[in-house]
């Protein structure tokens, strides 16, 4: 029995890859100047091919940012869900992505910070200490899903209201940052992906690493010290992930809401609550969520672009109140 459902998993995460392959190939082909799947070979193999610039300099480096900071998200989020016991945890919903994003706005409006190896300290910074602050507001080891919602509504609101002032207050940094606030992958190039990719592989590969941990965290703790886990280097780990992970995807490409609260709802329907398999499926398909809200921002704004934040708030609000209508968020 399960081993027959192991396998199921592994042919699903194996369509997952599928999938997510499709949408990487229309991210690349789909924009202002759409290109046919011969274009886009062309354009990545031929240097002297016309449309090698196009997808070299804009669509590719652009596609890889959103593959690896969709990862980020759902993984965070998946993990958080899993850490706290709190169906809403998000890196949005809890002030995580807030945080790096005002420490992000006070770097640029007060100390010139442009560049994004600048901003990825900065935001690094923001969100350890909005992890830790949600934390201990919300409890600490007493802490309960109520509490920690609480506790990141009121500090998310509270930082982005800040970062309207900076911003109203400055603008220079308003021009700077109006298309990050927002969440957004038009800006990506090389310099960013590389710059923020060793951040994001070093969490993925935590929280891909505290996947047993957290199963046996979600039986207690006194369950999990018989099982011979250690629950507070569990969640010093995991805030270490959440950290890299959201810090990182922030000062790439601004706060994106609802991948990282939608996807893992989805994925738990397919998997179950074992992190084993939930995390390497929010790994694939968070960026296909991330990517496709991408090419239909590029679809529905020509001859312009709807910014990708914006699109999956729109569609992520909805979907996600189809899911709580029919009964299926559940506690992780």
């Amino acid at each position: 029995m399960r081993r027959g459902r192991d396998a199921a998993r592994a042919a699903g995460l194996i369509g997952a890859v599928a999938l997510l392959g499709v949408v990487l190939l229309l991210s690349i082909a789909v924009g202002a100047k759409s290109m046919s799947l011969g274009d886009v070979w062309s354009g990545l193999l031929h240097r002297d091919a016309t449309e090698y610039a196009v997808v070299h300099r804009m669509r590719l480096p652009r596609t890889l940012l959103g593959l690896i900071a969709g990862a980020a998200l759902g993984v965070a989020g998946a993990v958080m869900q899993a850490l706290t016991r709190n169906p809403l945890a998000d890196p949005g919903l809890l002030g995580i992505n807030a945080g790096a994003s005002a420490a992000v706005a006070s770097a640029a409006a007060f100390l010139g910070v442009t560049a994004i190896g600048g901003y990825v300290w900065f935001a690094l910074l923001g969100a350890a200490v909005v992890t830790a602050l949600v934390y201990a507001v919300g409890g600490g080891r007493g802490a309960t899903p109520a509490r920690l919602a609480l506790a990141g509504a009121a500090l998310n609101a509270t930082l982005f209201s800040y970062v309207s002032a900076v911003m109203l207050l400055d603008t220079a940094s308003l021009e700077r940052l109006r298309f990050w606030t927002v969440g957004s992958l038009a800006s990506a190039d090389s310099t960013t992906v590389t710059r923020v990719l060793p951040f994001i592989l070093v969490g993925l590969l935590v929280a891909l690493g505290a996947a047993r941990p957290l199963n046996a965290l979600a039986l207690g703790d006194d369950a999990a010290r018989a099982l011979g886990a250690r629950p507070a280097l569990i969640r010093a780990t995991v805030i270490v992930a959440v950290t890299l992970l959201c810090g990182a995807a922030t000062a790439a490409c601004g706060p994106i809401v609802f991948v990282g609260l939608l996807v893992p709802h989805l994925v738990r329907a397919l998997t179950g609550p074992d992190l084993r398999w939930l995390l390497p499926y929010c790994a694939v398909l968070a960026p296909v969520l991330l990517l496709g809200a991408d090419v239909l921002g590029r679809v529905l704004g020509r001859p312009g672009e709807l910014q990708v934040g914006m699109v999956t708030a729109v569609l992520g609000g909805p979907l996600f109140l189809w899911l709580v209508t029919r009964g299926r968020v559940a506690h992780p």
